[in-house]
């Protein structure tokens, strides 16, 4: 199941590895920052902020905004941790991103979620991130201009794909309709990255207040 994920995290992760080195930082701050952090769409924000000369209050609260859906994931999935300890829940949301939340939401629909399928799926995404960001130090002079080949492109294409994974579930179409109107308006108005936050809030607000009769028992 995780494997095709791979194929979207492996050229990201190689980019962002090839930015750092680019950005001035060096072969262990690069593989540190990913290590650590390990938050994709973040650590370039970071790199692109810092090469700007931005101030340090600025570039917190900017991932601070960017990665606010990780307290929605975290809330949404934690009622479905009930087989996790507290130790191994810490672990669970540290290595949680994305792919991971989008595919133990899926898991947890169907069947309980165990321990096996969460840390085999999270830990193999987290180790083949640290691995291409290392690919990315040692070949990025080969990547050349990442425009050019269509890199840039391959995070709006992975979230969306990761979005309409949750296409039939009841009032996707109107949940979705209003984060990404919400998230287009506040883009061009507010900026990068507020439309993220926003945008998801606007979504969650328009998932309760739908009436009683769209819904469905969980």
């Amino acid at each position: 199941e995780v494997l095709p994920v791979l194929v979207a995290i492996v050229p990201f992760g190689m980019v962002f590895g090839a930015l750092a080195i680019d950005a001035g930082l060096s072969a262990l701050q690069a593989m540190g920052f990913s290590a650590a952090i390990y938050a994709g769409a973040s650590q370039l924000v970071i790199l692109q902020l810092v090469a700007l000369g931005t101030p340090l209050w600025s570039i917190l609260v900017a991932v601070v905004a960017l990665n606010f859906r990780h307290v929605l994931y975290s809330a949404s999935l934690g009622r479905k941790l009930g087989r996790f300890n507290t130790g191994e829940k810490a672990l669970a949301f540290y290595l949680l991103v994305d792919p991971t939340f989008a595919a133990a939401e899926e898991r947890a629909a169907h069947r309980p979620l165990t321990k096996r399928f969460y840390f085999t799926y999270a830990t193999v995404l987290y180790v083949v991130w640290l691995a291409s960001t290392y690919g990315g130090i040692v070949f990025g002079k080969l990547i050349g201009d990442q425009r050019a080949i269509g890199l840039d492109v391959l995070l709006p294409i992975y979230f969306l794909a990761l979005t309409l994974g949750f296409r039939r579930r009841d009032g996707f179409l109107t949940v979705f309709a209003v984060s990404a109107i919400t998230s287009i308006a506040v883009y061009l108005t507010l900026g990068s990255p507020w439309h993220v936050t926003l945008g998801g809030l606007a979504g969650i607000l328009a998932a309760v207040l739908r009436t009683p009769s769209e819904r469905t028992e969980p």
